[in-house]
This record gives C-alpha cells, sequence and structure tokens, in this order.
C-alpha cells in the first residue's frame, strides 16, 4: 500500500542506531564558555511528517521525524574510525560539493582523519572491477565543488550485498556515506540489512540524490534548482528559435522518468511555454482535442510554439514496444522527443501547413554543470547533518528536508514508492495557468 504522510504510523519513524552515543561531541569545542553558539538535539526534537492540520488534530501522538543537527554524544571515537563515501547513479549537479561538505565537517568538525572515497558507485566495493579506494583530504577536495559531474566517478546496476559488505569489512571502515537515488536507497537498505544480519556495528546513512525531485518524504533534492534553472535557458533557446521563423516550434525534451518537477518548475520559471507534457498527465496527439490540434490553432493564432515534455511523459504511445531494461533494472523508455518531432511535422506536411521545428535535448548537458550557488549552500547543509547523524550511530536512514526543516527519514519509507506531481494540486494548476493549456484528452477518452 502506498504511504502517504497522514498514513505514517509512528513506528515507522524511528531510526535504527548501532548503540548508545558516550562519547562527548568534539564540536562543544567551538561553543565557548557560556555555550552560547551551540544547539544540541534531543529525542524531544521532533517535525510532524503530516503537513496539513487536519491531519494531526485530534491525535494524541501525531508521527513525527527526528530533527536533524549534532548530538551532546557520538556514538564513535573519531581517532579511531575509518569512513567511506561513494556516489551512485547518475550525474547530477551539486555531488562534489557534498562530498566536500561532508569530508570536511568530518575532519574539521569531529577530527575524523581516515576517510575514503570509493571509486566508480558500488563497483569500487568488487574486487572484480580493480577500482582503488581514493584518500580523501580537505587539500584533495578543496575546489572539487566548483566542477560538475563526481569527482568520484559514477556506475550504474546493483553488486550483491554480500561482496559489499565483506568489502566494508575488510576495509575496515565503520561509517557509509552513500549518495544517490531510488536504486540507491534500496542499495543503502539492502547493505544496512546484510550489516544488521551480520551484527556488524557500521553506520549507512544515505542522501538523496535525484536531479528528477522524486524521492518519497524529501521536499527538495540537491541539483533540482541547478536543474531547472539550467533548462530555462534552453527553453529560451527554443522560443527564440520559434519566434524567428515562419511557423516556428520549439520542442525541449527534460528529465523525468517518472515525475515531472523539473519539465512543471522551469516552465514556470520561464512562462514562454504553451505547452507542458508530464508523465503524471497523459495526452492525446490526435484528435479535436490533442496535441496536434490544439498546435495547429496555437500557430494559426501567435504563429509559434514552445512545448516543453519531460522523458517519462507519453509513454502509453510505445505501449507496443518491448525496449527491455536498463542497468539500474528501469525499464528502457521510448524517446518521446523524436518521437514528437516525427509526428508534428509529419501533421503539418500533410495539412500544407509550413513549421519550422527545432528540438533541443539538453538532459546531459544539465546533468553535468556545476552547482548553482543555492545548491551550494544546499549540500553544505546536506553533508553537515549526514555527519552529524552518523557519528551519533544512527544507521539506515537519510537526510531529508521536509515541512522546511532537516531531519531524518529512514530508507523503508523514503522508497516506498516515487514522489510525483499531483494532477489535482496547486503545482499542475499553476502550470495550466501560465501556459493556458486545455485538456489534451478528447472527451471521448476521458
Amino acid at each position: 500500500m502506498r504511504i502517504e504522510p497522514h498514513t505514517v504510523k509512528a513506528s515507522q519513524t524511528k531510526i535504527p542506531t548501532l548503540g548508545a552515543a558516550k562519547i562527548p561531541n568534539p564540536a562543544t569545542s567551538m561553543c565557548g564558555p557560556d555555550s552560547s553558539v551551540c544547539t544540541f538535539m534531543d529525542e524531544n526534537d521532533r517535525v510532524l511528517v503530516s503537513p496539513y492540520l487536519k491531519d494531526v488534530i485530534g491525535k494524541k501522538s501525531p508521527p513525527t521525524f527526528e530533527l536533524a543537527g549534532p548530538h551532546p554524544n557520538v556514538y564513535f571515537d573519531p581517532t579511531k574510525l575509518k569512513a567511506a563515501i561513494v556516489t551512485c547513479g547518475g550525474m547530477c549537479p551539486g555531488i562534489n560539493s557534498l562530498v566536500r561538505s561532508i569530508v570536511l565537517q568530518l575532519y574539521y568538525i569531529y577530527g575524523v582523519r581516515n576517510i575514503v572515497g570509493v571509486r566508480f558507485g558500488l563497483q569500487g566495493f568488487s574486487p572484480r572491477f580493480g577500482h582503488q579506494m581514493l584518500e580523501l583530504t580537505p587539500e584533495l577536495v578543496q575546489n572539487i565543488h566548483g566542477r560538475g559531474g563526481s569527482f568520484l566517478g559514477m556506475s550504474r546496476g546493483p553488486q550483491p550485498m554480500e561482496e559489499v559488505v565483506d568489502s566494508l569489512e575488510r576495509s575496515n571502515i565503520g561509517l557509509l556515506f552513500m549518495i544517490g537515488g531510488d536504486g540507491t536507497l534500496r542499495a543503502a537498505q539492502a547493505i544496512h540489512h546484510e550489516i544488521s544480519k551480520r551484527k556488524i556495528k557500521l553506520g549507512v546513512v544515505a542522501i538523496p540524490k535525484s536531479i528528477d525531485n522524486d524521492i518519497c518524504f524529501v521536499e527538495r533534492t540537491f541539483g533540482f534548482e541547478t536543474a531547472v534553472e539550467a533548462a530555462t535557458r534552453s527553453i529560451l533557446g527554443a522560443h527564440n528559435e520559434a519566434t524567428g521563423l515562419p511557423g516556428g516550434v520549439g520542442l525541449v525534451k527534460l528529465m523525468g522518468r517518472l515525475s515531472g518537477f523539473v519539465a512543471a518548475h522551469a516552465t514556470l520559471a520561464l512562462t514562454e511555454v504553451n505547452f507542458c507534457l508530464i508523465p503524471e498527465v497523459p495526452f492525446d496527439l490526435e484528435g479535436e482535442q490533442g496535441l496536434l490540434a490544439h498546435m495547429e490553432k496555437r500557430l494559426a493564432h501567435r504563429g509559434h510554439a514552445v512545448i516543453v515534455v519531460a522523458e517519462g511523459a507519453g509513454q502509453n504511445l510505445f505501449d507496443d514496444q518491448d525496449l527491455g531494461h536498463d542497468a539500474s533494472g528501469n525499464p528502457v523508455l521510448g524517446d518521446i522527443g523524436l518521437y514528437l518531432r516525427e509526428r508534428i511535422k509529419g501533421y503539418f506536411v500533410k495539412k500544407g501547413i509550413e513549421i519550422n521545428l527545432k528540438y533541443i535535448d539538453p538532459s546531459y548537458t544539465i546533468r553535468s554543470v556545476p552547482a548553482s550557488s543555492d545548491d551550494r549552500v544546499f549540500t553544505g547543509f546536506l553533508g553537515h547533518h549526514a555527519v552529524h547523524a552518523g557519528m551519533s550511530g544512527r544507521t539506515g536512514m537519510l537526510v531529508s528536508i521536509w515541512n522546511n526543516h532537516f531531519v531524518h527519514v529512514p530508507i523503508p519509507l523514503a522508497v516506498d514508492h516515487r514522489r510525483r506531481v499531483d494532477p489535482q494540486g496547486d503545482l499542475w494548476r499553476a502550470v495550466r495557468e501560465a501556459t493556458g493549456q486545455e485538456s489534451l484528452i478528447n472527451q471521448a477518452d476521458k
């Protein structure tokens, strides 16, 4: 059953721990004589799971998430701890900034001197691939936050959990930070289960990475703001092309396998878009209310049109095709951008109407750009809170922003389902109002 905030039980928000935290937090040395600059967390610092008042009124003990932050005592002895960082999945703006944040927090605030980076995702744990772990120091990561891509390298696809945990044991790693999306979070949960089965005192803390912003119980993932900003530049280019030619059509394909947040936010950020197509909202191509008929009306009235389509939109148009699965186990999508390009051209050729269509697919360019200043600040907070959580002995969890607070979320809640745009919600209504886009479903199909 899909878990929504109002259906979460208090027992589902409990964060596992490795044991009692008994070592005074080294950060107390920064507090000063009156402790005026120190605020430590305790078990009563919580954030409501549901943001809606109607879900809270009348409940004796509404479910809450742990508030993130430093604790007065830590579980690990920093002088003996070896920590590791691994980045998995696809590229996303902000990865390097996050790695840097974790390293500097471990080194300077907690005094951890043994920090390694795992090369090329989960492959880095397997002797079969021969990737050597990289010693991470403040000097090495000093300038990586200004770079795009991934300093440590990435890979997709699962690796045997027993092999991963064997490697963690052999390497004497006590605390593992995993940066990745839905697949990585599932891997983190599997690693946590294997560690628990072996009764190893090894912490696993995840930081959600999804350029699509589609992780459950995570209001915002790092890199999303940068992606939206970069996407608007492509939309502006498409608009300039479309308005500079007779019958100009700009078609932009953006990220969004199952969730259309990038396409929706980019549309709102630059209101030059006339049609926004996302996976959550079906559309017809043909027919009186279909996209092609609406485009024809738009071109006749205004002389140009701009279309933004998320990569996962319109996949029903490929129902008769089995495109297999990618390395992460996700179904391979039909290329909706190329499909629309050919269908739009064919429609207007058949009608004898001149159009000049320019197709732009900036997806991989967007994924590898350096993070914006806002995302660099955001990854700084995520890195700090991940280290606070890990050092306190918390495990099997991820750091999230929820109800405008940084919190700890158990991994099982985060992987329950994908966060998606609500077709009846405020975001999609704003998109419809900004574009003037009518329903693209024919009446007989409703």
